[in-house]
């Protein structure tokens, strides 16, 4: 039983045999992860977002200590243990590893415009707490999205785009519907910041496994917003 389900009703084998039904082709990682070790890692939720946190600081003030990625290679090799996970946009200027100057095998990232939660994201999550030991899950919006941009524009113009892209309009337009409603100062900062919210909750509010972690205290989430011009991550 690994360490973030010990105590409680859900099991490393359970979520393999049960919940995520994961393939054989999947055992080996479970595996590897397990065998990983666990020093240094944050006792805690709320200390593992502190972590996070801490290496924002750094990131922003041009002190990173993650600058050798060589450094630990072969033991990543065996297998994985981040210490959280950050759900964040596509945004080719968002890179999670380097806005909080974590080393491979820190984190582990769940990546789509518009930082949403949606069923491959929820799975992406749930193996990451239940099997890799996930402490925290940041969602994190960002300064100038896009995607919320084109949601807004969509909703406005009553036009949706081509292609795939009013599945990710979709996703997002709680966020903008909710903030519309009180006429905020500015339409598309208020919605990255909505939208960060509501997926942060239905990060752990979305059984069977991630509202277990978090309602035994193993799990918790956040949301948050990125600054592009000045590096900072700011906790909302």
């Amino acid at each position: 039983m690994c360490r973030t389900c010990e105590g409680g009703t859900l099991s490393r084998r359970t979520v393999i045999a049960g919940s995520l039904a994961l393939p054989l082709a999947a055992a080996p990682l479970v595996k590897a992860a397990a065998q990983t070790p666990a020093a240094g890692r944050p006792s805690s939720p709320e200390e593992a977002l502190q972590r996070l946190m801490e290496g924002n600081a750094r990131y922003v003030a041009n002190q990173p200590i993650n600058t050798d990625h060589s450094v630990g290679r072969a033991e990543r090799a065996a297998g994985q243990q981040p210490f959280a996970a950050v759900v964040s946009c596509s945004d080719s200027r968002v890179s999670p590893e380097l806005i909080f100057d974590q080393g491979p095998g820190d984190i582990f990232v769940v990546r789509v415009a518009g930082n949403f939660i949606n069923e491959d994201g929820l799975a992406s999550l749930e193996f990451g707490a239940a099997v890799l030991g996930v402490q925290t899950i940041l969602v994190l919006g960002h300064s100038s999205c896009g995607a919320v941009v084109a949601t807004i524009n969509s909703i406005e113009d009553r036009e949706l785009p081509p292609g795939h892209l009013p599945s990710l309009v979709n996703a997002l337009r709680p966020a903008v519907y909710d903030v519309m409603a009180e006429n905020p100062a500015d339409l598309l900062v208020a919605a990255t910041r909505r939208n960060a919210k509501l997926n942060a909750a239905k990060a752990v509010e979305t059984g069977p496994i991630l509202s277990e972690l978090s309602g035994a205290g193993k799990l918790a989430s956040a949301a948050g917003v990125y600054d592009i011009a000045t590096g900072k991550v700011e906790l909302i």
